[in-house]
């Protein structure tokens, strides 16, 4: 069997990078990889993504959704050369300009940045949407359940699948009666960590866009929690206050239904997320990802204050154990 290295050869001879200088370029979270290739005549670069079919990547939603992006005029990554069948595509570089990377750097564009992710969202949401599948109230709520069979289970050495189904319930019938209206697209992973900043272009098209592929139909706060209750880094409260209004003022939507269903997205995203980082530290050899909990635990427990939450949060909060040193060292597998 070829092996990945000489399938990537094979795919850039095929194209005008066979001969550039390649680098690798950090990852994320799934089994994908990516090289940055400079052209050492002109000094141009463009990124090789190597997704492996037989680790369960597939780089055709990938292409559907940058090309709909682009459509709508948002700086999604131009594909330059694609080869479906083995897993690899070659993109247009956007830079290493990560919003969490200039934030730091350039306290004073915070604002800007965020202003503009925001009003990024706005227009998203006007667009027509793709087909897609839909992220509807069971299976967000079977994602949240990963808090209990990954999170929880991590922690004690152990799972309790009755619990679990007695949450998932509870919270799907939470979802269905809160998480309503016409859906958008989804990117699912909209963060500090998926956005450049892209200061030569104009409006929306500056902030490039990354990780994209999991797209899916869904409710219209589901990108601006992913964005405000950001599991990486924290995000100003104010900020978090002033991007809410800026998204309910230029969409006009419905102020008490929208900031509901953010809350509970919210502590569902949360929920999934604590139980991600968990596989991915005792399952994947991750550990990294543990140290982040302690924040995606924070934005749970305050979303837990919300009346319409009643239903789980007693649960909730007595069944998942608090990030204390000892849970933490548990899920570093230590």
């Amino acid at each position: 069997m070829t092996d990945r290295p000489q399938l990537a050869d094979l795919f850039l001879a095929q194209t005008a990078w066979a001969h550039a200088q390649r680098a690798p370029l950090a990852g994320d979270a799934s089994n994908r990889r990516y090289e940055r290739l400079t052209d050492p005549d002109t000094g141009t670069t463009a990124v090789l993504m190597d997704a492996p079919r037989d680790k369960g990547e597939d780089v055709r939603p990938f292409v559907r959704i940058a090309r709909h992006l682009s459509a709508q005029g948002m700086s999604a990554p131009e594909v330059l050369a694609e080869d479906a069948e083995h897993g690899f595509l070659l993109l247009e570089d956007l830079g290493d300009a990560l919003f969490a990377r200039v934030i730091p750097e350039h306290p004073e564009l915070e604002t800007t940045l965020y202003q503009r992710a925001t009003d990024l969202l706005v227009k998203l949401h006007q667009a027509p949407l793709p087909d897609l599948d839909r992220y509807g109230p069971r299976l967000m709520a079977e994602m949240a359940g990963l808090a209990f069979g990954k999170y929880r289970a991590g922690v004690f050495g152990g799972s309790e699948p009755e619990l679990q189904t007695r949450f998932e319930n509870r919270f799907e019938d939470i979802l269905r009666l809160n998480i309503k209206g016409d859906s958008v697209l989804v990117q699912r992973d909209y963060h500090a960590e998926n956005l450049l900043w892209l200061p030569e272009r104009k409006g929306i098209a500056q902030v490039g866009l990354l990780d994209f592929q999991d797209a899916r139909a869904g409710h219209r706060a589901y990108d601006l929690v992913s964005l405000l209750q950001d599991a990486r880094r924290d995000v100003p409260p104010g900020i978090e206050m002033r991007m809410i209004d800026r998204y309910i003022t230029q969409t006009g939507i419905d102020d008490h239904g929208f900031r509901t269903a953010y809350t509970i997205l919210g502590v569902q995203r949360n929920l999934r997320i604590l139980g991600v980082f968990a596989r991915l530290s005792l399952e994947h050899g991750k550990p990294h990802y543990v140290d982040l909990i302690p924040r995606v635990w924070s934005h749970f427990i305050r979303g837990l204050d919300h009346p319409v939450l009643a239903p789980v949060s007693d649960m909730l909060r007595e069944s998942l154990p608090a990030p204390t040193s000892d849970t933490l060292d548990r899920l570093r597998g230590q």
